[in-house]
């Protein structure tokens, strides 16, 4: 049930405004949200001027997966399902980032684990920009997706601001921009939960998460109760701090403790999985 009791809430939210939702699951994913919107009457969805729409995908983690669209006006019934290829595991690819998915096994039920990529970051020295005569504003936004697309030094970026009320507008080449900018390699965050400790699942987080910056990881149980963690099919800290030391992760920052240790027994948690990673933890 906690795998899912957040979408409730999240469609509550979104109905009735003009947005598309993307959401992405492992196998049995697209069945399960047809049950969910199933569940409710919608008499009243037709009086809404908007056509919120859930455009739903369920990968298998091989590189495959389904996908489908659950429109508002339609009363939410599923169409438009077709099968998709999904190289590379990869859910979302933009010039700032790429999202990568795996599938994972919680004692028979599959969940998935992610990383966010970033492609660079792009840090704006203001004394820099002063320095050109320009004000900072909106327009670096501009700047920014400019230099993540790659285009090309001799593009015209637009710089407008007001003065006295007064509109003011200069056209600076992407070149001149580029000596106020520091560009650093993005960085890669990783979310990892719900999950066995078996040799299967490791294989596949250490691929996913190698050399993230950021893991966050589940660390459900203290070592002393690994029996009953494998009994759940979680992950103990031990082995939470096993895994990212293995993938050489940068920072770990341990999540889904279970509710029978105390906030003192927490920071326990936390120590044992610094003990076996060997690193930072948050």
């Amino acid at each position: 049930m906690d795998h899912f009791i957040g979408f409730d809430r999240l469609l509550r939210i979104l109905l009735g405004r003009e947005k598309d939702l993307q959401l992405f699951g492992p196998p049995g994913f697209l069945d399960q949200v047809e049950h969910k919107l199933r569940a409710y009457t919608w008499n009243l969805v037709h009086n809404y001027d908007s056509n919120f729409t859930l455009r739903v995908t369920e990968l298998d983690g091989n590189e495959a997966g389904r996908c489908a669209s659950f429109r508002c006006h339609n009363i939410f019934r599923r169409e438009d399902e077709k099968t998709l290829v999904c190289p590379g595991n990869v859910l979302l690819s933009e010039s700032a980032m790429q999202v990568r998915c795996a599938v994972l096994d919680h004692g028979g039920i599959p969940c998935m684990a992610y990383v966010l990529e970033e492609q660079s970051h792009v840090n704006v020295w203001k004394n820099r920009i002063q320095e050109l005569g320009l004000p900072v504003g909106a327009w670096l936004r501009d700047l920014k997706q400019a230099v993540l697309c790659g285009e090309p030094d001799q593009r015209q970026i637009r710089v407008a601001w007001r003065t006295d009320g007064a509109e003011q507008e200069r056209l600076v080449s992407l070149s001149e921009l580029k000596s106020a900018l520091r560009i650093v390699p993005g960085q890669k965050i990783a979310y990892v939960t719900d999950v066995a400790c078996h040799d299967d699942n490791v294989a596949r987080i250490v691929e996913l998460v190698r050399g993230a910056d950021l893991l966050y990881i589940e660390s459900a149980f203290m070592e002393r109760d690994a029996e009953h963690g494998r009994r759940k099919f979680h992950l103990t800290a031990r082995q939470a701090g096993e895994i990212a030391r293995a993938a050489h992760a940068g920072c770990v920052i341990p999540l889904h403790f279970s509710p029978r240790y105390q906030h003192e027994d927490r920071a326990l948690l936390r120590e044992e999985v610094a003990a076996a990673f060997g690193g930072k933890v948050l």
